[in-house]
């Protein structure tokens, strides 16, 4: 397996991170239909849980390679220098915000 990078996260503006939203949506989106079509094939074995791993893994990574945090499964952060702007699929826009101490149980909506 491939030594996983790490990247430093990057602070994005409102802009930047709206901007970049459409990559980490197709970028989710495509990993979701793997992980679904993984878990709907026949068997549930080990093996496809392992494959299940590994896409999400491939994803997760996929979002750090952007300078964007991942946050939980599905769910990631745009560092904005103050807190994060913060999206979760199946969110169609960046609409949510939240400081770094409170976390995805205090988003607020951005106005």
């Amino acid at each position: 397996m491939p030594e996983s990078r790490t990247h430093q996260p990057r602070i994005f503006t409102y802009a930047e991170a709206v901007a970049l939203l459409p990559e980490v949506r197709k970028l989710t989106e495509r990993a979701r239909s793997r992980v679904e079509a993984i878990s709907s094939a026949p068997g549930g074995t080990a093996e496809s849980s392992r494959a299940t791993d590994e896409v999400v893994r491939e994803w997760a990574q996929s979002i750090i390679d952007l300078g964007v945090e991942v946050k939980g499964l599905w769910l990631v952060d745009f560092d904005n220098g103050s807190g994060y702007y913060c999206w979760r699929y199946p969110e169609t826009g960046l609409d949510y915000f939240h400081s770094y101490e409170d976390g995805l149980g205090g988003r607020m909506r951005i106005q």
